[in-house]
């Protein structure tokens, strides 16, 4: 990285719009009309497009969009060890849509190999040139909070303390793949931390036989155990998401409610913060972040909808997170992905390149 810190002043969360000639290939591949090798061809012809796009627009990171997923976390923990696909019955529900009706459970022991996203990994690390080429995944904590017990094989793990163990096994596991397959940034996407700042949600934990403070120490634990020991040239940054599909949300609330234990106890280098409504409270929980140690990448670009953001705002929200935390800690993204599943968000693709190029040009400014 870059002056050894451990995000970029203007960074890019992960996903992005799929291009026209993607989907087509996606729904010939479903339809049988083309196959496998023939999709995997158009792919790797519209990740070097946007990858050298990025490039472009004078970012330092790149990703390859997640253009091979249609999910920004099934893909992944479908290729787990003992992880299985089913249809369920309903879709995530979202502020007013639901998504696909698909889901996750664990049928036989947690475990890391061979997996395809590795081989992914190593395509776009291939063409990234002199960008650093970040790698996205799923937390841990989203598995096992998706379907919670009753997704978990209770044949295989009566004792969910062994659950937990083998899930942070399984993550040390991927981090050592991936940093063997060349990765020095990776990104954890988890939504569960801003679920446990939203008092409805909490709400439905409860319900459902959950208690939010105990589940937070749990993922908290996972999270630890899973970087414990991880090579001192690897960035590891978490994406708090709010819920992220078709410019809709799930989840609502401030930090605060998790602040002291996720930035002053979880040793991750990076945290992305989405910071672009008022549903993303104030600056103030930023003061338990390690000083000198971790980075808060603001998430104060929307990419739920197209409108350009004011350049004078977006600086004078940055001078008001600094006075809790010192300016060269901080960093500026969008607040989410352009796409979390391949339907994207309901914004064009030349509003993307904006967004992204206000991020890249208003931190150049700022740092």
């Amino acid at each position: 990285m870059p002056n050894n810190t451990p995000a970029f002043s203007a960074d890019v969360v992960g996903s992005l719009l799929r291009p026209a000639a993607l989907k087509k290939a996606r729904q010939q591949f479903q339809a049988g009309e083309i196959d496998a090798a023939q999709l995997r061809r158009v792919e790797d012809e519209e990740i070097r497009h946007v990858v050298a796009k990025q490039r472009e627009l004078g970012l330092k990171v790149v990703t390859d969009g997640e253009f091979r997923r249609a999910w920004w976390h099934f893909d992944f923990f479908e290729g787990l060890d003992g992880v299985e696909p089913y249809e369920a019955d309903q879709g995530i529900q979202f502020n007013g849509v639901q998504t696909k009706a698909r889901s996750i459970k664990v049928t036989g022991k947690l475990g890391f190999s061979n997996h395809p996203m590795l081989e992914d990994f190593r395509f776009l690390q291939s063409i990234a040139g002199d960008a650093v080429a970040k790698m996205t995944i799923p937390s841990p904590s989203v598995l096992h909070f998706r379907g919670g017990r009753k997704a978990i094989s209770h044949e295989v793990y009566p004792d969910l303390a062994v659950y937990f163990d083998d899930l942070a096994q399984t993550y040390r596991d991927a981090i050592k793949a991936f940093y063997d397959a060349g990765c020095r940034y990776l990104q954890l996407d988890d939504t569960v931390w801003a679920y446990l700042c939203s008092d409805d949600q909490k709400r439905q934990m409860r319900e459902r036989g959950d208690d939010p403070a105990q589940l937070a120490q749990t993922y908290a634990d996972v999270l630890n155990k899973a970087i414990a020991g991880k090579p001192d040239d690897l960035t590891i940054g978490l994406h708090v998401c709010r819920g992220n599909f078709r410019s809709t949300w799930i989840s609502e609330g401030g930090y605060e409610p998790v602040a002291e234990l996720l930035f002053g106890t979880v040793n991750i280098d990076a945290f992305f913060l989405e910071y672009d409504n008022e549903r993303s409270g104030g600056f103030e929980p930023l003061r338990f972040l390690k000083p000198g140690k971790q980075q808060a990448v603001l998430g104060l670009v929307t990419t739920k909808t197209g409108e350009l953001e004011d350049p004078a705002v977006i600086e004078q929200r940055i001078r008001e997170a600094a006075q809790y935390v010192p300016l060269e800690q901080l960093c500026l993204s969008t607040q989410c992905g352009f796409a979390s599943t391949e339907e994207g968000n309901s914004i064009t693709e030349a509003q993307q390149w904006e967004k992204l190029q206000l991020v890249i040009n208003t931190a150049a400014r700022v740092w």
